[in-house]
């Protein structure tokens, strides 16, 4: 994690526009909202369209940070020729894989609270009601169980190299189904039915519940918290089974 960022440091203007074109993507719904004030579907205890979608985004970047950069970093250490000195530490793949995964979680943490702080003093969305602690709490246990299926991608991108592409669109399609930017309602039945399931679902009712109905999240902490304990321990696995194949093969310089 230190490695990774003085590397962050190094890049300041990139550093910055991450946080800057978050803000640009606030401000883009807000607008949106604007031209169509009135909702025509359940927005969960939102207030409005743009207070719905600003708890999306903020979500989504915890996706995007615990699941596709982890594949990310991983396809960078196989471009820059790292990987291997790295495996070939006295490290396990569980303090490899979240290692790997710490400075993007975060920096997430960070551009979460960026993002909401200017909705709320920009941009009109209020936090009156919220229970900080039940959005604290969701928060945790919504990365805990997104972590597994970074993971678990990261360990795909061992194995077939360029995976990180596919788990661009499959966290994609988990924020799209979960409800990031539309209610799960507006979708077709059979959409429907995989939107209720999916872990991102959770993560979104009970932070839009904590936020604005101040209560009503736990259930949805409880079950992020079951998918993480059950998700965690076989996405290590598959890592470390990943990484136990690429040294076998040879396979862990190539790229």
């Amino acid at each position: 994690m230190r490695r990774d960022f003085a590397i962050t440091q190094s890049y300041k203007v990139a550093f910055y526009l991450d946080i800057l074109l978050g803000v640009v993507d606030l401000c883009i719904y807000f607008f949106i909202s604007e031209t169509f004030p009135q909702a025509t579907a359940d927005l969960g205890g939102a207030p409005s369209y743009f207070a719905f979608v600003a708890v999306g985004l903020a979500v989504t970047i915890v996706i995007g940070a615990t699941s596709t950069q982890l594949a990310q970093r991983v396809r960078e250490e196989q471009l820059t020729g790292t990987l291997e000195a790295l495996t070939v530490q006295p490290l396990t793949a569980t303090e490899l894989s979240l290692g790997m995964a710490g400075l993007p979680f975060f920096f997430a943490m960070v551009r979460v609270a960026v993002y909401l702080i200017v909705a709320g003093t920009l941009l009109g969305v209020s936090f009156a009601g919220a229970d900080w602690v039940g959005f604290t709490v969701v928060l945790a246990t919504s990365a805990a169980a997104l972590s597994g299926i970074g993971v678990a991608l990261g360990g795909l991108v061992l194995v077939i190299k360029r995976g990180a592409v596919l788990a661009g669109l499959f966290t994609f399609a988990l924020s799209l189904l979960g409800g990031a930017f539309f209610p799960v309602s507006v979708l077709p039945g059979w959409l429907q039915a995989i939107g209720e399931v999916v872990p991102t679902k959770f993560a979104f009712d009970g932070l839009r519940a904590a936020l604005y109905q101040g209560g009503g999240w736990e259930g949805d902490a409880v079950a992020l918290a079951a998918i993480a304990l059950v998700s965690l321990p076989v996405a290590m696995w598959l890592f470390g089974a990943a990484l136990g194949y690429g040294r076998r093969s040879g396979t862990l310089v190539q790229y």
